[in-house]
């Protein structure tokens, strides 16, 4: 998969950890920043990495804050993104295999190194169910394209 990820200063120390294991996956990862532990403002990279996803330039997303949240709050902007947060692997397996969501947000402050692994691989290995999901999805969108008219 080609993985687009990025994070605030506050993920800048797990973000590497991150990657590595995607790598050791098999996986291309592209970093969209930052590069630096200067502060900066989650905002501009949750948009950055959705933009990329939405676009099909990536498969998927990956994004690491404090929490998780904001910057998945702001991912979810971009019209198209699914970004969940998650703080253990069951919720991120379910995200994908109900929601069909296509951006992994958690936060270094919460989860550690491995248990961000344990996230990103239960999340990455999950399959997109269907059926039943997918009426869901398709009124997830229908709110989604009625709110930015």
């Amino acid at each position: 998969m080609n993985i687009a990820i990025g994070s605030d200063h506050v993920g800048i120390e797990l973000k590497p950890i991150i990657i590595e294991y995607l790598e050791t996956l098999g996986h291309t990862v592209k970093d969209f920043g930052p590069f630096s532990s200067e502060r900066t403002d989650y905002p501009q990279y949750g948009q950055k990495v959705a933009t990329e996803v939405v676009k099909k330039n990536y498969d998927c997303g990956i994004l690491i804050c404090g929490t998780g949240v904001g910057i998945s709050i702001s991912a979810n902007k971009v019209h198209g993104a699914r970004a969940v947060v998650c703080s253990e692997p069951y919720s991120a397996k379910l995200s994908k295999e109900h929601n069909n969501t296509n951006i992994l947000a958690f936060g270094s402050r919460v989860v550690g190194s491995e248990l961000a692994k344990m996230i990103v691989s239960n999340w990455l290995d999950a399959e997109f169910e269907g059926g039943r999901h997918q009426k869901r999805i398709n009124m997830i969108k229908d709110i989604e394209t009625e709110n930015n008219r």
